[in-house]
């Protein structure tokens, strides 16, 4: 059978089917295990954070990262298949940014311009940059590993994408101990650290959801 006639069949069907469905939903019992016990063993949350969550800045950072977390595993759920549409995940994948941009763009009318710099650089951009990434590596092998059972026609892209889940699930976690929870920090190191892991997920893609 030519190459196109397989994609072709297989592209007749865009639900990827429960069996799918399941094997990501044990990958993601999976990996969002690992990264707990990471977190828990080796991290923990900060000390304030019941005082925090009490905050409406506190809590918007879990909004946009289990915003982020849900959408790409919908989108790498959705991508398995050669030949799949986004449908409404697309719209769904921008609604994080859009949400971050807002937040930003509200924070730079109410804090003073001298304290822009401040919030931005914040104090824990080197943890960000570690943690995110560290928090990741379980989630992303388990991702990695069930989109194994899928046949996407573009492997790096799948591989990104599963880098973009797993750093969503991360970020999560990373937000309960980070201490910076201005907009304009999370708009500036968040993106970086996630940037990381959507680098090495579009390279282990390449390498090891190529069919």
């Amino acid at each position: 059978m030519k190459t196109e006639l397989l994609i072709s069949a297989l592209a007749q069907d865009n639900d990827p089917g429960w069996g799918f469905k399941r094997t990501i939903a044990i990958a993601l019992f999976a990996g969002c295990s690992v990264a707990a016990v990471v977190f828990v063993i080796g991290i923990g949350p900060r000390p304030d954070f019941a005082e925090a969550a009490h905050t409406v800045r506190f809590l918007f950072k879990f909004v946009l990262t289990i915003l982020l977390a849900v959408t790409a595993t919908a989108f790498a759920i959705r991508y398995n298949r050669p030949g799949a549409t986004l449908g409404l995940i697309g719209p769904a994948l921008a609604i994080p940014p859009v949400l971050l941009v807002s937040s930003v763009i509200t924070e730079l009318f109410l804090v003073p311009e001298s304290l822009w710099a401040t919030r931005l650089i914040g104090s824990n951009s080197r943890f960000c940059l570690t943690l995110i990434p560290l928090l990741s590596i379980g989630p992303l092998v388990c991702m990695l590993i069930a989109l194994r059972k899928g046949a996407p026609s573009n492997p790096g892209l799948a591989g990104a994408i599963a880098g973009l889940a797993s750093s969503g699930i991360a970020a999560t976690f990373y937000a309960a101990n980070c201490f910076d929870d201005s907009p304009l920090f999370v708009a500036f190191w968040y993106p970086l650290a996630i940037g990381i892991v959507v680098a090495v997920g579009y390279v282990a893609g390449r390498k090891f959801l190529r069919w």
